[in-house]
């Protein structure tokens, strides 16, 4: 995408900057945002990213999946390949279940898309686990959706829930023969420039469509701007502006909460926001917004459990600095900004490079008893600044280099208490960096940097048998700070 200074169009570098500083204070302790990307009128006008994250890295999105799926859906309509108003039992008859109920034979592709499909948040919390347990155990997930009661008219009763977003994907794989994935390729994808992207798809081979989908930040914004361009793209129309529309006007009521931006409305996997805005979002803070007023989209990836606290900043910093016409040129708070931007990182463990207590702890393995972290034992070996972590985890071991006031980069596929979902452990990038917090006091931190995902182990050593190990994780669906394990020297 092209690149303009901030105040060609129309906002100041200044204003951008106390972004910035405002997200790095609140990353101090949450982790929050790991990247940004601001467009206006078509220009990047400010990015970053919290190293060991970067340009090029892609980014676990989560749930901001749904608003891709929504788009093949729109474009499958457009081909004439399915309407809003199909039955959603009539592209799965062999996976129906004998006898439907009235109110799943009046389910919807409409339904599923303004998540009202008429099932209770009970029975979606159900269906989302069995979705999860496919992984390792092959059920079919369509067949257990439709196989869930359905206790509401469908239209009638908004669940946010990710079953029936698998449902839409696997609808728009039966009526195209391609997976959302591959049918998006050609005509989003590739014209949006986004390289190399990567979906997961489930044991029956079908695009996940709610989750599971890995791009780059400025990938975010691309499409972000797509959608603020009434699904132009370079002279191309590559979704129909009606489309556009109706996908990201508001379908559903979901609350009254005015200061609540979950509760200003659902449109087709978009929300409402406030202040007119819409946008895509997933879990822990990924966010593709869009604001046709001020004619701009931000890109945000980020670690967080405080999605509000997120877009808080971007409504009192960024959108008020919107001005409509382009300000005097400022090289030295551009200048400013830059160079703020070029620095940012993730905060790293606090401390010394060196210890006495290191030569002493140095090669020792360490052993827990049993536990739901799945951590067996764990060895540091320190050379002078440098440190290599050794986890021993379900029967495997595993190494990672630990950088001294900077981040080393490696692979691993240790995380801590993997889901039982996961049938197997996955290599994956990570980060490390490590410092003597005190005296007896070892904290590393990994950032598994194509996720949202950092965890602190912190390996306090009593004497010279003990270890008493905490591993926190910045974000998880489990507790973050779990109990505190004792190891002993062996």
């Amino acid at each position: 995408m092209p690149r303009s200074t901030p105040e060609a169009q129309g906002i100041s570098s200044s204003a951008i900057l106390a972004f910035v500083e405002a997200a790095d204070q609140q990353s101090v302790t949450t982790n929050a945002i790991q990247s940004f990307m601001l467009v206006r009128h078509g220009q990047v006008v400010a990015e970053g990213w919290w190293s060991p994250y970067g340009p090029e890295t892609p980014h676990k999105l989560f749930s901001l999946s749904k608003s891709f799926t929504s788009t093949a859906v729109g474009l499958a309509i457009a081909d004439g390949k399915l309407s809003l108003d199909d039955p959603v039992l009539s592209f799965f008859p062999e996976d129906a279940p004998t006898n439907p109920s009235p109110y799943l034979k009046a389910m919807r592709v409409r339904d599923l898309l303004i998540m009202s499909s008429g099932q209770n948040s009970n029975t979606v919390a159900q269906v989302d686990e069995a979705m999860r347990n496919s992984v390792r155990s092959g059920e079919k997930i369509t067949r257990t959706f439709l196989a869930a009661p359905v206790e509401c008219k469908p239209g009638t009763l908004f669940v946010y829930n990710t079953p029936g977003s698998y449902m839409l994907s696997a609808i728009v794989q039966k009526v195209t023969g391609e997976t959302v994935f591959d049918y998006l390729k050609p005509r989003l994808f590739e014209p949006l420039g986004i390289a190399n992207p990567t979906w997961d798809t489930s044991p029956q081979g079908i695009t996940f469509g709610g989750v599971g989908l890995n791009i780059r930040t400025e990938d975010i914004a691309r499409f972000g701007q797509l959608y603020l361009q009434k699904g132009e793209w370079k002279g191309r129309q590559l979704l129909p502006a009606s489309w556009v529309e109706t996908a990201t006007a508001r379908q559903t009521s979901n609350g009254s909460e005015p200061t609540s931006d979950w509760d200003q409305g659902y449109g087709y996997q978009f929300w409402r926001c406030r202040h007119g805005l819409y946008r895509g979002d997933g879990t822990f803070g990924q966010f593709c917004i869009v604001m046709p007023q001020q004619d701009a989209v931000v890109a945000i990836t980020s670690g967080t459990r405080n999605m509000q606290a997120v877009m808080n900043l971007v409504w009192d910093k960024l959108l008020p600095a919107m001005q409509p016409t382009a300000l005097p040129a400022d090289a030295e708070a551009d200048d400013k900004l830059k160079r703020a931007l070029a620095g940012l990182t993730l905060h790293q463990p606090q401390g010394a490079a060196l210890s006495p207590v290191a030569a002493q702890v140095s090669g020792r393995t360490y052993v827990f008893p049993t536990n739901d972290q799945n951590i067996d034992a764990v060895r540091l070996d320190f050379n002078g600044s440098d440190a290599t972590l050794a986890v021993r985890s379900l029967g495997q071991e595993y190494h990672i280099a630990c950088g001294s006031g900077a981040w080393k980069k490696d692979r691993t596929a240790f995380t801590v208490g993997a889901a039982p979902w996961i049938a197997a452990p996955v290599e994956q990038p990570v980060a490390a960096s490590g410092a003597w917090t005190a005296d007896d006091t070892y904290t590393v931190k990994l950032a598994y940097y194509e996720t949202p995902l950092a965890i602190t182990l912190t390996c306090r050593f009593a004497g010279d048998r003990v270890l008493l190990f905490k591993a926190e994780q910045s974000v998880e669906f489990l507790p973050t700070v779990p109990p505190l394990l004792v190891g002993d020297a062996q």
